[in-house]
């Protein structure tokens, strides 16, 4: 069999080629979904996606006998290094043939990459923070990903894990079902009272988020999202710049009865934004919008009934005031009307997060994907 060849993302047709990968590899799964390929083309853009003001990275597809036949990225955060300390490299966007030499070529120069700036340890994958797309999916194959996840066949993670990359945290995805919760069946009492709490005597206002004035909104979000997450595994704080390019992509996708926030006093204490799964209309699309993307997406996304629940989060001084558990019923509630979601996925959640996997076990939740992130220490090669 012929040799594998690494060769670097230089210009915009390769960046292309690079996004088009997947594309390759999974066309008979029916399970994998083909994200987007202009926005995938924007976000890697160093001129656009402003996360490339304080990382680096670099793209890379192995081909054999000219064909591409995997992919990856190569990269390192200076914010990662003033949040989480350590001399860390990151990889991403790992996509493979069924083949160890090829998970082998990517994963070594990605090592090497990394190795030559200097870097103790890479971790991967993740595209490019865990605010992003992240983990190789261990369990769940069976299920189609939801808005903003991965999906990766089984041998992913053999190959990975072949290659000497050993775990360095998991991440799980809760399923709720709102019938079973509407029902009352499976959903603790002590939720109820916490959330009673929180709106009568603490003088929580749950609001639903104003489209019609994103950017304010989502940097609200953002104040929260910063501070609740701030001491977890992983988390780099989002930067305005981010903020606003984020906005920018979820204004498309944002339905405002499914976005909350909840105010005391008129400050923003606790956020939940929930993203109406397009991955089902997505499927369709085969990455294109044009010609008649536009249309079966309008189209599509009335008869979406699954969401992601893609971020919840407290203020640090809210969090014992039942803020969270007013969060989940506002949910609930939105729920109960005639016609609209049956219910979906919440997640990423740390397998170390106590609190947020306890709530879930009292909403009747149950695991239903788990993603991986993996590790490597750089020593000499």
């Amino acid at each position: 069999m012929a040799d594998v060849k690494i060769r670097p993302v230089r210009t915009k047709r390769e960046l292309k080629r690079f996004v088009k990968v997947p594309f390759r590899l999974h066309r008979e799964e029916p399970r994998w979904v083909a994200p987007l390929v202009y926005e995938r083309m924007e976000f890697l853009d160093r001129a656009k996606n402003p996360w490339f003001e304080h990382g680096e990275a670099e793209f890379l597809v192995a081909e054999r006998e000219g064909e591409p036949v995997g992919r990856i990225s190569a990269h390192l955060d200076r914010r990662w290094d003033e949040f989480q300390g350590g001399n860390d490299a990151m990889f991403g966007f790992f996509e493979t043939a069924n083949d160890p030499a090829v998970a082998r070529a990517l994963l070594d120069a990605a090592t090497e990459w990394a190795r030559e700036r200097g870097r103790d340890r890479i971790l991967g994958p993740m595209d490019f923070t865990t605010n992003d797309e992240l983990g190789i999916l261990i369990e769940g194959y069976e299920r189609r990903p939801m808005i903003l996840e991965p999906w990766h066949p089984p041998y992913y993670r053999e190959l990975v894990e072949a290659e000497g990359f050993g775990k360095a945290m998991d991440v799980l995805m809760w399923e709720l079902q709102f019938g079973d919760l509407k029902e009352g069946e499976r959903f603790d009492p002590a939720i109820h009272v916490a959330a009673e709490k929180a709106l009568r005597e603490e003088g929580i206002v749950i609001r639903n988020m104003r489209k019609r004035e994103m950017a304010a909104e989502v940097a609200r979000f953002m104040d929260v999202y910063n501070e609740a997450w701030g001491d977890n595994w992983g988390f780099v704080p989002i930067t305005d710049a981010e903020v606003e390019f984020q906005a920018k992509n979820l204004k498309q996708v944002i339905d405002e009865d499914w976005t909350y926030m909840a105010e005391r006093d008129g400050e923003v204490v606790g956020a939940a934004l929930t993203l109406p799964d397009i991955n089902q209309v997505l499927a369709k699309l085969n990455g294109r919008l044009l010609p008649f993307g536009w249309l079966k997406f309008l189209l599509g996304r009335r008869k979406i009934d699954q969401l992601r629940v893609f971020a919840l989060g407290v203020k640090h001084d809210y969090r014992h005031s039942g803020v969270a558990a007013g969060l989940y019923l506002k949910h609930l509630e939105t729920a109960a009307r005639p016609g609209t979601i049956e219910g979906g996925e919440m997640g990423w959640i740390l397998e170390t997060n106590g609190p947020m996997n306890r709530a879930m076990e009292g909403m009747g939740g149950k695991v239903v994907k788990k993603y991986r992130i993996y590790e490597k220490a750089l020593g000499a090669p």
